[in-house]
């Protein structure tokens, strides 16, 4: 990067995008030719004889007289107006115009342009409307030149320009043009009202028109005054045109002495531009040129390096300023606590806020909140609170951006209940609030999982259309999905869509997840159809968790469908795909159906993974075929795939069932060989497995064996063995087991209760069962049918049939319905209860 050097002075040539009218254009013969047809002279003034000539012969002598004396009169005449411009062409006007250097009235002129314009749609030439200007301008009638020069830039005067996509660049052109040495000062005042009024009344438009301007003026010798330079650069620095702003003041500098104003002003510009060594480069040449800085210059430099953290520069800055008798200011104060807060290096700021109460300087609102700001951004609260309580007791009060710091603040510190609270009162005192509080809040109270409070908040920050993150709404979505709270998140979704804010592929997935997690299919399926109508974005995931919902629903049928709305959508199932819908099959019987989708799958050139192998192993053995499984799994191991503990469980379940505990605590030895550790899975498919075969004891020296593994023995391996004991009728063993599973704090799961309740029963002890319905509820446990049919088909065998509709009333009262077992045992206990009454 070069330093700037005020020797260079680049200026780019213009191209000349239009050329000199030497003959009549056809459009002005048709105005003139339009203008004939206008109403007749009045009658009271002999018409002119006036006669017409070529555009190149020089204009006639008494045309020229009329239009002088038009032109000279104190007031416009209209009616010698419609005499004479009928005869007029625009070339013709112009020569004449130019010709006439004095006696003319400025105000009467204007009119005369206006009426013309007005009443016959008199298209002047450019050189017309530049003359009448710079008269006006020469007359000090500066505010209706400035309105004529706004409506010939605008187009809404009738005018003859070679180009007007380029009448900007034509305008500047003949403004340069008409200059004469002697009229430098009238040019000057030209030029600056016109790069004023392109800065002004057209910088909706950007400020390429402006500089063009400033170009072509500057490549003819033109330049405006400081003060314009001032304006221009200025304006250029504010609307962040930094690049173009150093080009300008370096264009500048060959026609204007730059003054103290100008030369802080680029400095500004390279600082705001990350220019900084640039900047001070200009600060030690605009020393030596004999421009003294003042506190703006200084402020800048200030502010430039400590923007880049160059805060012990930032320091000999405020030194040097100190030393050349310049007072620093309060910004300069303020410039330098805010570079120290921004590096967390609070001791250093309080340092700068000492000197400035040292000197004078009392801290205003600016300084008070980059304080606050800063030690909320790093979570000390309580510091900042101090700070506020200062501010107040100076009887500045805490603004909105005061308050935007302290929410900020309390979240970070985790102090929720004062974010909220302070954000509440922000919206009853109708304050600004920014996204930046409003997103700290929304995330603390999710964190907090306070979803409720969270989704008001979101709704208040749609309101004032601002547009929370998608990490934001995502967590938001996610959290009131595993809230219960299905239906806001689907109102919310529907929200950010109505407001122009549709939520991004993840938000959406994670709602399509959350509702088919609810087991809510018809919600995700709408959601997925108002995707697809609205045209936004789907992937394989939005359906991949729309296929997992429907096999769990066990609508596999639906989950079909979907995969061939995926191949019309252009999006190819991968392997977890059809793992899903493998899974589907499988978990309803259908294995044969699942192979033939295995095949399908292979077909399409994807390997299937060990997750795979698992799914289809499994369906092989809860359909009897463990030999099919068991292939599968040697063709694992045939093809060296690294196994997991997940296929060795299935296989292994998959023998336990089958009571084949020899193939299975084989497979158990060959899982540890292999250098995977046994689960807790493993033993409790083991221990249900010795317990299916009467080998109940066998099972119990299980759990001393995972322990010495280092495993902990859970609520199924515990109940797996219960299980065992009450089969054979042994519940004194399967209740110190109960125990011994409450001494290392594993509690009784429902399925715990419901076994050792149906252990009691079959022994008919329903004493006994009772007791341990009513633990069971003391356990804030709820029965399901299984538990109350264990006591109802107890109390049948009894012969207790009163007992057992009485349990049948506890389950419609609990809202427990009741199923075909439980009809099925009151029948049977009522026939069998009617037998033997008859019988006695």
């Amino acid at each position: 990067m070069h330093s700037m050097d005020l020797r260079r002075f680049p200026i780019t040539k213009p191209t000349r995008i239009f050329y000199s009218i030497t003959r009549r254009l056809t459009c002005v013969t048709s105005i003139a030719h339009h203008l004939q047809e206008q109403p007749p002279q009045s009658q009271h003034r002999p018409p002119l004889q006036l006669q017409r000539q070529s555009h190149s012969q020089p204009p006639n002598q008494s045309l020229l007289n009329w239009v002088s004396t038009i032109l000279s009169k104190p007031s416009l005449d209209s009616s010698m107006c419609k005499s004479v411009i009928p005869h007029l062409s625009p070339s013709e006007f112009d020569q004449i115009f130019l010709s006439l250097k004095s006696n003319l009235n400025p105000k009467t002129t204007l009119n005369f342009f206006y009426f013309a314009s007005e009443a016959f749609r008199f298209p002047f030439t450019v050189r017309s409307y530049c003359l009448l200007i710079r008269l006006l301008i020469v007359s000090n009638l500066v505010s209706p030149a400035r309105l004529l020069l706004i409506r010939l830039i605008d187009g809404k005067m009738p005018v003859l320009f070679a180009s007007t996509k380029n009448r900007h660049v034509e305008i500047a052109t003949m403004m340069a043009d008409l200059n004469l040495p002697s009229e430098r000062v009238l040019g000057v005042q030209a030029l600056d009202m016109l790069v004023h009024v392109y800065c002004t009344q057209f910088k909706n438009l950007g400020f390429g028109f402006a500089i063009d301007v400033f170009r072509l003026s500057a490549s003819k010798g033109m330049f405006p005054s400081l003060k314009t330079c001032n304006f221009f650069l200025s304006s250029l620095v504010k609307a962040n045109e930094l690049q173009k702003s150093c080009e300008v003041f370096e264009v500048m500098c060959r026609g204007v002495s730059p003054d103290v104003y100008l030369l802080s002003t680029a400095i500004n510009a390279l600082c705001k531009g990350g220019k900084v060594e640039d900047a001070i480069g200009l600060f030690l040449k605009m020393e030596k040129l004999g421009v003294a800085p003042n506190a703006v210059t200084y402020n800048n430099i200030i502010h430039g390096l400590c923007k880049n953290g160059r805060l012990e520069e930032a320091l000999q800055f405020r030194e040097r300023m100190l030393r050349n008798n310049v007072k620093p200011s309060l910004i300069t104060y303020s410039v330098l606590i805010n570079g120290f807060i921004t590096l967390e290096k609070f001791y250093e700021a309080n340092s700068v806020l000492k000197e400035m109460s040292d000197r004078g300087f009392v801290p205003n609102e600016v300084v008070y909140n980059t304080l606050i700001d800063g030690h909320c951004k790093t979570g000390n609260i309580s510091e900042a609170l101090k700070i506020r309580d200062d501010m107040v007791s100076k009887g500045i009060a805490p603004n909105s951006v005061t308050l935007n710091s302290l929410i900020q603040g309390f979240c970070k510190s985790n102090h929720m209940e004062h974010a909220e609270h302070l954000l509440k009162e922000m919206l009853l005192r109708g304050l600004s609030i920014s996204q930046v509080a409003y997103t700290s809040v929304i995330h603390g109270l999710c964190m907090k999982s306070r979803f409720n409070s969270a989704l008001l908040f979101t709704k208040e920050m749609l309101s004032r259309d601002f547009r929370p993150s998608n990490s934001l709404i995502t967590t938001l979505v996610v959290g009131l999905c595993k809230d219960g709270k299905h239906s806001e998140a689907v109102e919310l979704w529907f929200s950010l869509l109505k407001k122009g804010f549709a939520a991004n592929i993840v938000t959406s997935n994670a709602l399509i997840h959350g509702l088919c997690e609810a087991g809510n299919m018809q919600e995700a399926v709408r959601l997925l159809k108002e995707m697809l109508e609205r045209g936004l974005v789907l992937d394989k995931i939005t359906y991949n968790t729309l296929i997992l919902g429907c096999c769990k629903e066990g609508k596999v049928e639906e989950a079909f469908k979907l995969k061939e709305e995926m191949d019309k959508q252009g999006i190819q199932p991968d392997t977890y795909t059809y793992n899903l819908l493998i899974h589907g099959l499988c978990n309803m019987g259908k294995v044969d159906a699942a192979a033939k989708l295995w095949d399908e799958c292979k077909g399409n050139g994807m390997a299937p993974n060990v997750y795979s192998y698992g799914v289809m192993i499994d369906g092989y053995c809860k359909a009897d075929r463990i030999e099919e499984g068991e292939n599968l799994f040697n063709e694992l191991v045939t093809k060296k795939v690294e196994l997991n503990f997940v296929v060795y469980n299935t296989l292994i379940r998959g023998y336990c069932r089958k009571g084949n505990m020899i193939a299975a605590f084989k497979l158990r030895d060959d899982m540890k060989s292999n250098g995977i550790p046994p689960t807790c899975n493993t033993y409790s498919s083991l221990i249900h497995g010795m317990c299916n075969i009467g080998r109940v004891e066998d099972a119990k020296d299980l759990l001393n064996e995972m322990r010495k593994e280092g495993l902990l023995p859970n609520v199924v391996c515990y109940t797996a063995l219960i299980g065992g004991f009450c089969k054979l009728g042994q519940m004194e063993k399967a209740q110190s087991v109960l125990l011994e599973m409450s001494s290392h704090n594993i509690h009784p799961n429902k399925i715990t209760y419901t076994v050792m309740i149906d252990g009691y029963c079959k022994l008919g002890n329903m004493k006994e069962a009772t007791k341990m319905l009513n633990l069971m509820a003391e356990s804030g446990i709820l029965p399901d049918a299984v538990t109350y049919n264990a006591l109802t088909n107890g109390y049948s065998k009894e012969r207790k049939i009163d007992e057992a509709f009485e349990v049948c009333n506890q389950m419609s009262n609990k809202g427990v319905p009741l199923d075909e077992i439980t009809y099925t045992t009151l029948i049977h206990g009522w026939h069998q209860s009617s037998t033997t009454a008859n019988q006695d």
